[in-house]
């Protein structure tokens, strides 16, 4: 079948499936309109599934295969109501409104689907429209779906984490700590279980715990039964997960007894302290075997990292209280409060110091003045004032912090504390003030955790999230841009090439021709839009020569500056020595305009553009992102408005544009960016608000001369070939219209013209006895390319002049060695292409006619 050709895995099970079962009935027999839409969807790189009938009979293509999993290839040719039976309701609404005209739009819906042999939640972004059949009127509906899941789910995952942290900061107490945990984390998965356990030895004591539909096993356990495997991984550090307790090999018959008598199917338990004797853990538990996804298990694990910091907290306050209680009993007599202070202090693990209301330390312990010593270089001691231990900005913010806790507050504040030439880590610091028997406070704790590690993994995690994000953003934009940039140039190519004929014949009266005139400048415009986003893409084919860039700037100026109006003075500052650049000259003219006209609408009330260019050499690394070489450096500078910063670092991002609607396609700086990467080159912007900006064009230099021959006009090409090359052509192209098109070119220039709609067709024709003067073919088509054909007939046929047309997607795939016009084109492109191939025409009584 052709409409299925290239369509991929899914057009060869169409075309095997016997569909005489189904109400599309025989394939052969199928409407055009089923046809041509099928041949549409099958060949996208989207999500795309098409609903026929009113039954909705489903026909997709090889990305939604994808998206319904282990339901493809069944799906293909079921009826949607059977074939997602579980989401019916949705399906039946969708066909009653598609089928009636209608069309439905859905941003990230969600839906439960079976697409793995289980219920899954869904995110999508849904829009569908009517198919009309042969009768004009709705026959199907077509869907194109993109899947959110992924995103929906990590954004509602980081609410989950940052809401549990918000709601953990407040709670003081290792116990309502965890029940909260607890409570979020088994209502958030699902689970039938959630608790914090201590283990020591062969003990394990659960204080409180989350339970739905099983018993709480609030109490002391014994974990003697369950071996000694389980026990070992819990001391490994690493998480336990256990799918089915009752066929995992770590458990033994008597533990997973023991397991599934507490109602216990399958569990995932988290490592959150390990100490010589004991051990903490989080468990999350299901009443029935689970198989935990890598999300699920990830979620359990980062719950598990911020309620640790929050336990140690806790932990640390709940010492801190005592000991402020005990430091109250001892107020009566300073030497046994401060040796008490000390003895309290240096039995802390975490680094902790205590000081007075005069700011002097009172006790410390041996972490807090290890840490201190790293820092600033020497050690603390007692009696110190210690803010005037640090270097004074640093010792004014610490001041400030230490007064908060004498003042009565406990907090907690993340500051950097440090010398600079030893690193100034940033610390997270708890204060707690301590009080007398009356309740006067006399002083504090101070308690810091350096935290600087976690902070810059966290940065460069965010950093890294961000650079990939980018990667994908700008290979998607390619992607689209080389994929449609053919099909954009074969639709261009007969509307350019009969607008193009019909002002060249003088067809219609003077109205009519401005109206032809009119719309060939439109057509052409499309045509620049596909070259600038092609060039934006780095995919469009260059055609680099030796540039004199002092003539190609002399002879724009005219018109720049009637682009620019009389309102904005344009200087020229060239050097009359600069060597040729290495450049497309189309293209570079084209971004030259582009940049003239940027600049003026930067300037609505006038001012001044200059236009620069000179010879520079650049060492490495001294301009970023320019490499070390010899270049012309083109500049446009202008007096207009200016960029901030956030605006010139995405002054080259696809699409970005500050002009408003319609005023702009933000395709000009990234087509100019795009343009100079081809070349090895580079683009800089410097800008500054309400004073101008410099965009500057680095164009690598030369040492060929750069050629002035303007050539002859296109009047003169086109007399030129049609008075010397006649004879018959042969044009192969499987699009009709573009066939039509460069039929009629050919026939102007004189040339009897034998079309053929593919390359077989092509060589059988010859096979019967054609011999053409000149071979015009497309390069991309079903079957065998336009290159394939040159070579075909090269054996046979070694003189024939050949012509390749191409579109920029497939231009990697012709040899060098031949000739290549690029649609779309006009007459004159194409006379000037045969006039470059230099050949003499046969006899045309020695060539069979069409």
């Amino acid at each position: 079948m052709t409409f299925l050709t290239g369509g991929g895995e899914c057009s060869t099970l169409i075309e095997a499936k016997d569909w005489a079962a189904t109400p599309l009935g025989p394939i052969n027999a199928w409407p055009q309109s089923l046809k041509t839409a099928t041949a549409i969807l099958l060949r996208s790189p989207v999500p795309i599934v098409m609903l026929w009938g009113e039954q909705g009979v489903m026909l997709y293509n090889d990305a939604y295969s994808a998206f319904a999993g282990i339901r493809h290839p069944e799906l293909l040719g079921t009826n949607v109501r059977d074939g997602w039976s579980e989401v019916a309701d949705f399906n039946d609404n969708v066909m009653r409104v598609g089928l009636a005209g209608g069309t439905l739009n859905y941003r990230d819906q969600e839906l439960t689907l079976h697409r793995h042999g289980r219920p899954e939640q869904v995110w999508m972004n849904l829009d569908y429209s009517p198919v009309l059949g042969e009768d004009g009127e709705p026959a199907g509906v077509i869907c194109i779906l993109s899947d959110t899941t992924e995103r929906i789910t990590a954004e509602r995952r980081t609410a989950f984490l940052l809401s549990l942290s918000d709601e953990l900061r407040p709670l003081s107490t290792p116990a309502d700590i965890m029940s909260l945990a607890a409570v979020r984390l088994g209502e958030w998965l699902g689970a039938s279980r959630v608790f914090y356990a201590e283990i020591a030895g062969s003990m394990m004591t659960v204080e409180r715990d989350y339970a739905r539909g099983v018993s709480s096993i609030v109490g002391r356990h014994s974990l003697e039964a369950f071996g000694p495997d389980l026990l070992r991984a819990y001391r490994s550090g690493l998480p336990v997960v256990v799918r089915d307790v009752s066929s995992d090999e770590r458990l033994g018959a008597e533990a997973s007894a023991g397991l599934q008598s507490r109602e216990v199917g399958a569990f995932v338990d988290v490592v959150l302290f390990e100490e010589e004797d004991w051990v903490g853990l989080l468990a999350v538990q299901s009443a029935t075997p689970r198989i935990w996804t890598a999300a699920e298990e990830s979620l359990v694990q980062e719950v598990g990292e911020r309620i640790r910091p929050a336990i140690e907290r806790a932990h640390a306050e709940v010492r801190l209280r005592t000991l402020n209680e005990t430091l109250e009993q001892q107020v009566v007599e300073r030497t046994a409060k401060l040796r008490r202070y000390h003895d309290i202090v240096e039995a802390t693990v975490a680094p902790i110091c205590a000081f007075d209301t005069e700011f002097r330390l009172i006790a410390y312990n041996q972490a807090h003045n290890d840490e201190f010593r790293r820092v600033n270089g020497f050690d603390t001691r007692i009696g110190d004032v210690f803010p005037d231990q640090f270097i004074p900005e640093q010792g004014a913010r610490m001041r400030a912090l230490m007064a908060r806790a004498l003042a009565g507050e406990s907090f907690t504040e993340v500051a950097g504390f440090g010398r600079p030439e030893l690193g100034t880590p940033y610390w997270e610091i708890s204060y707690t003030p301590l009080r007398d028997m009356a309740g006067t406070v006399i002083g504090a704790f101070h308690n810091a955790i350096d935290i600087s590690a976690r902070l810059i993994a966290q940065g460069e995690l965010e950093a890294a999230q961000e650079a990939l994000r980018q990667s994908q953003k700008m290979e998607a934009m390619g992607s689209l841009t080389g994929g449609v940039a053919h099909d954009f140039n074969n639709l261009l190519t007969p509307i350019i090439g009969s607008l193009d004929l019909l002002l060249r014949r003088n067809v219609g009266n003077e109205r009519e021709q401005m109206l032809i005139g009119g719309a060939l400048q439109s057509a052409e415009r499309a045509k620049t839009l596909v070259q600038r986003l092609l060039a934006f893409a780095r995919r469009q084919p260059l055609q680099t020569t030796a540039v004199d860039v002092k003539l190609l700037v002399d002879s724009m100026l005219d018109l720049i500056s009637s682009t620019l109006g009389p309102t904005i003075n344009v200087h020229l500052d060239v050097s009359d020595d600069l060597p040729p650049a290495i450049a497309d000259a189309n293209q570079l003219e084209m971004a030259l305009l582009n940049l003239a006209v940027n600049a003026r609408d930067a300037m609505p009330d006038g001012g001044k553009l200059v236009i620069k260019a000179e010879r520079t050499s650049v060492l490495d690394g001294l301009i970023p992102g320019i490499d070390a070489g010899n270049y012309i450096c083109l500049g446009v500078h202008d007096t207009g408005s200016g960029m901030d910063e956030d605006t010139r670092l995405r002054a080259v991002e696809p699409f970005f544009s500050t002009k408003g609607i319609g005023k702009g396609t933000g395709l000009g700086l990234s087509m100019v960016h795009g343009l100079l990467a081809q070349l090895d080159g580079g683009l800089t912007i410097a800008s500054v608000v309400g004073q101008g900006t410099s965009i500057d064009l680095w164009l690598p230099a030369g040492t060929a001369t750069a050629s002035n021959d303007e050539g002859n006009s296109s009047a003169e090409l086109l007399l030129t070939v049609a008075s010397t090359q006649r004879g018959i052509a042969l044009l192969v192209d499987d699009e009709e219209l573009v066939r039509i098109s460069t039929a009629n070119m050919l026939n102007d220039l004189g040339y009897q013209v034998v079309e053929a709609h593919s390359g077989e067709d092509a060589l059988r024709q010859i096979r019967e006895g054609l011999c053409p003067d000149l071979l015009v073919t497309d390069h991309l088509m079903p079957g065998m390319s336009g290159t394939q054909l040159a070579k075909e007939l090269n054996s046979s046929c070694p003189d024939l002049p050949v012509l390749i047309i191409s579109g920029y997607a497939d231009a990697e795939g012709i040899a060098p060695d031949i000739a290549r016009l690029t649609k779309p084109f006009r007459n004159y492109e194409l006379a000037a292409s045969l006039s470059a191939l230099n050949f003499s025409p046969r006899s045309v009584g020695n060539n069979q006619r069409s």
